[in-house]
């Protein structure tokens, strides 16, 4: 293939140099139900209100869309990472904090993302929840429909999650209230960014 990149005039530097913080990826796994995309939404509404500039990336979004032909075999869910991770990358050239919600079950599928994007631009965040606790919230009644048989290949059920083993934040919802992990998830990506950092 002939593909070449592009050298536009601004670059990541320049975005960031404007805009005050630095980009960022915060990369959120966890099982259905944990929160992670309630904590998401309040960071990004906290993020919105301190006028940084970010993305979200939402499972659900994404593969009604952009992923709309990867299935959740294996191969599917890869393929949907990779994606993820590639677009990821891009807008963070770009200079945006990118809020990425995906249950993303293996370590392989989490180690691939941060090889993408780069391991000093990537932060996993494991919003930690146990099964029991995920399938007594079932806020989408996803578990009650895997269980009878309804739904293929589901995370904690009749598909594999692992812990992962090397995160930079764990936030326990099963121990911990939302708002208390929520003030904790800010302050980290308030650090990640460096909002009062001085460009030079």
């Amino acid at each position: 293939m002939n593909l070449i990149d592009n050298s536009y005039e601004l670059d990541r530097h320049d975005f960031e140099k404007v805009q005050g913080h630095k980009g960022h990826v915060l990369w959120f796994t966890g099982l259905s139900g944990s929160g992670k995309s309630t904590l998401c939404s309040q960071l990004a509404n906290a993020l919105f209100a301190a006028n940084i500039r970010f993305i979200v990336l939402d499972g659900d979004h994404i593969r009604k869309g952009l992923n709309k032909d990867c299935d959740f075999s294996e191969n599917g869910r890869n393929e949907n990472l990779r994606r993820i991770a590639e677009l990821a990358k891009f807008l963070l050239k770009q200079g945006h904090v990118v809020l990425c919600s995906f249950i993303s079950p293996v370590d392989t599928q989490r180690e691939m993302a941060c090889k993408i994007i780069g391991e000093d631009d990537f932060s996993l965040i494991y919003v930690k929840a146990s099964l029991a606790t995920c399938e007594e919230r079932d806020p989408k009644g996803l578990y009650s429909r895997a269980r009878l048989g309804q739904i293929e290949n589901f995370t904690g059920i009749s598909s594999l999650f692992e812990e992962p083993n090397k995160v930079a934040l764990v936030l326990n919802t099963e121990k911990y209230s939302i708002n208390h992990c929520s003030h904790e998830l800010v302050q980290f990506c308030l650090e990640k960014i460096g909002q009062d950092l001085e460009f030079v």
